[in-house]
């Protein structure tokens, strides 16, 4: 119950270890998020007319999860 996600950039990593990654999240990750057992989460959503308050949000690095622009 108590999951860490931890992001990288790939930008450093060859062409064959982005593509061993890519596969590997189709073959293990997608069917968790399909079956709705892994699921982002969200600290808040903004209209896109919004964005810059969504992006002092994320400068300030208070939020835990997602910040999230909509189109509307």
């Amino acid at each position: 119950k108590r999951l860490t996600h931890t992001g990288s950039t790939l930008r450093p990593r060859s062409a064959e270890q982005k593509a061993r990654i890519a596969n590997s999240l189709e073959e293990k990750v997608w069917p968790l998020l399909e079956k709705g057992r892994c699921k982002p989460v969200i600290h808040a959503t903004f209209k896109l007319t919004h964005a810059p308050k969504a992006h002092a949000l994320m400068e300030s690095s208070t939020h835990i999860g997602k910040i999230v622009l909509t189109v509307e």
